[in-house]
């Protein structure tokens, strides 16, 4: 049988799709620019979403691409034989192009010619109508006529086989998933009857409708397809694995564990779930600190901090009490070699990982001692007792649940909250559902604060006399915009004062709002701003505010913005600062709003 690697995937994927006339596209950042409604790309359609929506793309209609993603919804499943934080999501997309005849032809025949999947083997589901929307005989009927046998095609509900929309609104439709026969002897039934003996392969999103605000289904001006096919389920199911953890996308850092510990990996089954929980979370923590972000108690920083001392807490109970996170991830550098950001900042990384060990090995212990004793013979852990694990000891809530959990005790949640409310406002959102997929607002309002991201980002230049500060991070709500930047210090009452001025001298003048595309060195040449550490396409949008000889500022940007300036203004309003605070060493924050 054929071995099948994870890179050894990636580019008989990207070689296929390209052959068929599509563009391959940047890996984008796991940290949205331009999406408030997740902390991290979950999807390789986030980056997408302007273009779904209507905006051209630089690169054409056809595209294709390897998107690493985080998901924090199941965090709590990880440790099993399938669940991860951080994975690759291979897919390809018709944005106004091709639609379900040619994107089912393309999925067939990169199953059967190129991965070389018996037709025999495969099973598809497809959406059975409702009042909403018909039954989806077309994509039946192609199925059928490339072959796959009528008894292996399942008509499902919406539940199943239905995408979006995000919001209340917007682009949605019909899908069809892929299914790879895993029982045992010849395949039989299909993905409905026989649930357990089919693994989900593939997913073909047909975005073929828009829901509107009266909450009805119509025909999408623009018909897309979204499609996804994660990497290391992939090549599991084609080397006869029944465990992504077996896969070369995750050998080596078992290896390590192993070595470390001298546990071996499937012989004990606590043993093993712990063993997965160490490597899934320090991959997924490389991955987020290969972008900068360094561990916090605020939203992605939080996140990040919550994997690491979750990994820490289980490689200590699997005997690792020496600093061993950095060993770990220096096994997943080696593996991701194909992304640049991750080797160039591999020391950044190490260091930052080890930091976050050493802060909490310090109260581990001390913790670990403390949870002990007032969990004795008890049946609930009470609010009070629970926080000061977490403040004094820094655990988690997420750890104190998994530890009592453990002992089969409850935690009174409710008065945890009222204490933890007392102090300060950490981030919920991994228990809030703030992480679920969704395409980004688009609002007049946002647009408008969008806009003045790029007026903010060029004033804090011009007025700190700095050309190296650059954007680290955005977040954009139809309420207010928050801008992170690189700078060493705490602005001055009077340079606020000033940003703001600038902001809105622009503002009054009305300065037109337009857009070019380039290539990427053209761009450079030009001046425009960008995050140059990811790669681009062969062309970008260019957004310049004012006269292209002398514009007031340059970004290469795939967000939505205004027409001119002087409409941020509108009503009397004008750009207004609220907050400007630090995030981490070396970063500062702006939140601001238009009133």
């Amino acid at each position: 049988m054929e071995t099948w690697t994870r890179k050894k995937l990636i580019k008989a994927y990207t070689d296929f799709f390209i052959s068929k006339n599509h563009k391959q596209i940047p890996n984008a950042p796991l940290i949205p620019e331009n999406d408030p409604t997740v902390l991290f790309t979950t999807a390789g359609m986030h980056p997408l979403v302007p273009y779904l929506l209507g905006q051209p793309h630089p690169s054409g209609k056809r595209l294709c691409n390897v998107q690493k993603c985080i998901r924090t919804g199941d965090i709590d499943e990880v440790g099993d034989a399938s669940h991860l934080t951080m994975f690759e999501m291979l897919g390809n997309w018709s944005v106004g192009d091709y639609f379900k005849k040619e994107a089912i032809e393309f999925s067939f025949e990169f199953l059967t010619k190129i991965l070389k999947i018996p037709t025999s083997h495969l099973s598809v589901t497809v959406f059975e109508g409702d009042k909403d929307a018909p039954k989806d005989n077309e994509a039946a009927s192609t199925w059928k006529k490339l072959g796959i046998a009528e008894e292996r095609i399942a008509f499902m509900p919406k539940a199943n086989n239905w995408w979006g929309p995000a919001g209340k609104t917007g682009p949605c439709g019909p899908d069809t998933e892929m299914f790879y026969w895993v029982g045992r002897g010849e395949p039989k039934g299909n993905a409905k009857t026989n649930e357990k003996e089919w693994l989900e392969i593939w997913n073909d999103v047909l975005m073929e409708y828009t829901k509107n605000d009266e909450g009805k289904y119509v025909i999408a001006k623009q018909q897309n397809i979204d499609t996804g096919m994660g990497v290391e389920r992939t090549i599991a199911i084609l080397n006869g694995m029944n465990q992504t953890y077996l896969t070369d996308a995750f050998k080596k850092i078992i290896e390590k564990i192993e070595e470390l510990t001298g546990k071996k990996y499937g012989q004990d089954e606590k043993e093993t779930r712990s063993i997965r929980i160490v490597a899934d979370h320090i991959k997924a923590s490389v991955m987020i600190l290969s972008e900068n972000m360094i561990p916090s108690n605020k939203e992605q920083g939080y996140v990040l901090r919550r994997l690491i001392r979750r990994a820490i807490r289980h490689g200590n109970s699997l005997g690792m009490k020496e600093n061993f996170t950095k060993e770990v991830a220096k096994e997943v550098i080696k593996i991701y070699d194909d992304y640049e950001h991750v080797q160039k900042n591999k020391n950044f990384v190490l260091e930052e990982i080890e930091k976050e060990e050493n802060r909490f090995k310090e109260t581990l212990s001390l913790g670990l001692r403390y949870f002990e004793k007032i969990s004795e013979n008890k049946k609930e852990l009470n609010g009070e007792e629970s926080f000061l694990l977490y403040q004094s000891y820094g655990f988690p809530i997420e750890i104190i649940l998994e530890l009592a959990s453990e002992k089969k005790i409850k935690v009174d949640m409710e008065s945890f909250q009222k204490e933890f409310e007392k102090h300060q406002e950490l981030s919920r959102t991994s228990s809030e559902g703030k992480f679920k997929s969704g395409l980004a607002d688009h609002s007049e309002e946002t647009t408008k604060l969008h806009t003045a991201t790029h007026l903010l980002n060029q004033a804090l230049r011009e007025v700190l006399g700095k050309n190296d500060i650059h954007q680290k991070g955005s977040n954009i709500t139809a309420e207010r915009l928050r801008f992170d930047f690189n700078f060493d210090r705490k602005l001055t009452a009077c340079e606020l004062q000033e940003v703001e001025d600038w902001v809105n001298d622009k503002i009054k003048r009305d300065l037109p709002v337009n857009k070019t595309e380039m290539t990427v060195d053209e761009a450079k040449t030009f001046g425009a701003q960008g995050v140059f550490e990811h790669k681009y396409g062969d062309k970008v949008f260019v957004y310049y505010i004012g006269d292209k000889t002398v514009a007031c500022s340059k970004e290469i940007c795939a967000g939505p913005h205004v027409e001119r300036a002087g409409i941020l203004g509108e009503s009397g309003k004008k750009f207004k600062i609220q907050k400007e605070e630090a995030v981490s060493a070396g970063v500062r924050r702006i939140k601001g709003v238009l009133a």
